[in-house]
């Protein structure tokens, strides 16, 4: 059950400080909120990584695990309860969120608990799934590189895959909010709804599906390119 709860405190620790920072300051690139938010997300990854991502490889991300999954480095059972306890993670994290927001009467600068959503690309659903495909896929494909057995990266592993994560914020913020990870989509789109905002879950599918396949096609990609 470690590696479990490893995966549930890894998952509510991004969560909390990525779509707290979020709320908390927005996502206005002319505010500094958009960098903010970045490097929440980022330095959550990194924090985590080093904090209980030896105890269960620091997934934290239901596409990850699909990847790693379809790798075969994780088996089918512990894949579930992966899925599992990340979500509960991120369901904690929100709750938590909504109580301290609540609770406080400061304003939700996102409304929506830092839902993912579509109006950065005018509601196009084509373009929010390519989105979220192309930035999944950059950041599997780099935690398969360097979680990869044929390559040591040494202490750096987590570092490298926090960065990545940051910048694949960067670019996808003021698209889609960037998902990347339908662990981190499902709890906050959820509560929005209970909250009686029920446009994130409307278009929740684009977040879970955009992600999974482009995890997929990055274990595809690199089993190719590893192969001798």
């Amino acid at each position: 059950m470690k590696k479990y709860f490893a995966e549930l405190i890894g998952t509510c620790v991004l969560v909390f400080m990525g779509c707290g920072t979020a709320m908390l300051v927005g996502c206005d690139p002319a505010s500094g909120g958009y960098a903010l938010t970045a490097l929440a997300f980022g330095l959550s990854v990194v924090a985590m990584a080093y904090c209980v991502g030896n105890i269960s490889g620091g997934h934290f991300n239901a596409a990850v695990t699909l990847a790693m999954l379809l790798k075969k480095k994780i088996s089918g059972k512990d894949a579930a309860f992966y899925w599992i306890f990340q979500l509960v993670g991120a369901f904690l994290a929100t709750g938590l969120l909504a109580a301290i927001f609540g609770a406080s009467g400061v304003k939700d600068a996102t409304g929506a608990f830092g839902s993912n959503g579509l109006a950065g690309v005018n509601g196009s659903i084509e373009a929010g799934i390519i989105v979220e495909i192309v930035l999944t896929f950059i950041f599997v494909l780099t935690i398969l590189g360097v979680t990869s057995e044929k390559f040591n990266h040494g202490s750096f592993g987590g570092l490298i895959i926090g960065l990545t994560l940051t910048f694949v914020h960067i670019f996808g913020i003021g698209l889609t909010g960037t998902s990347v990870n339908p662990s981190r989509s499902i709890a906050p789109a959820v509560v929005a709804a209970m909250t009686g905002n029920s446009e994130p879950l409307s278009v929740l599918w684009i977040f879970i599906v955009g992600p999974l396949a482009g995890a997929a096609i990055a274990a595809l990609v690199y089993h190719c390119l590893e192969k001798e």
